[in-house]
């Protein structure tokens, strides 16, 4: 089982945030709950949560806010949930930092395997190494902090094992279901939209050069990013 992890939901429906908290609890990990987004954003802040269960429908703040403040104050996984259809709802919300989403209605025991897969790659990271060097990038392992001439780029957890699986195949041409399943730790074809909007996120913050695109196969680190 993955290590035991502090885990906040803010979620307005209760019959989903108990169902989902019982599973949670259920696997060994610490629950807390928060049922409109400016609550949770302060617990957010009390507690400093490993991980958070963020609903993108939510009074008193917006999930998309909520997600904002908590990628902006401390590195943290978010996991969105969102009843809407709408693809744009979902990019916006994997643009702002969020980790990955499951959409409304949805199992409580496929929503704790994604919670176990985020938490699994925030903390299982075997590689030996302590830092990479890519492109123009210093990549340091232990602390997970990406830098460039010594100044740091804020990365989400998931963008920057997204950047360190790319940085560790040197270059070898990854597919997106390659990376879904060694990043998010599943291998669902559906997901290629999810792949996509991180590789867009990183390179809005680490530059087009860093991150290329082999067309009709998937991705690779260097040079010619398309």
């Amino acid at each position: 089982m993955t290590q035991r992890a502090r885990i906040l939901i803010i979620e307005d429906e209760a019959d989903i945030a108990n169902a989902v908290a019982d599973r949670l609890r259920s696997e060994g990990h610490t629950v807390y709950l928060a049922d409109d987004g400016l609550k949770g954003v302060e617990s957010f802040r009390n507690l400093k949560p490993d991980l958070v269960v963020l609903d993108l429908m939510l009074p008193g703040m917006p999930g998309h806010e909520v997600c904002k403040v908590i990628q902006t104050e401390r590195r943290t996984p978010v996991l969105m949930l969102t009843a809407l259809d709408d693809e744009t709802d979902v990019l916006v919300g994997l643009k702002l930092g969020a980790d990955d989403y499951v959409t409304k209605p949805f199992s409580p025991r496929e929503l704790a395997a994604r919670v176990e897969a985020i938490l699994r790659r925030v903390n299982g990271d075997t590689d030996q190494r302590s830092s990479l060097h890519c492109c123009d990038l210093e990549i340091d392992i232990d602390s997970r902090r990406v830098t460039r001439e010594g100044d740091e780029i804020h990365l989400t957890p998931t963008e920057f094992d997204l950047l360190l699986g790319l940085a560790k195949a040197n270059g070898t041409v990854l597919t997106r279901e390659d990376l879904l399943t060694s990043v998010w730790g599943y291998p669902d074809g559906s997901g290629a939209r999810t792949v996509d909007s991180h590789i867009r996120s990183v390179r809005r913050k680490l530059g087009d050069h860093v991150i290329r695109t082999v067309h009709g196969v998937g991705y690779a680190i260097g040079d010619e990013a398309a």
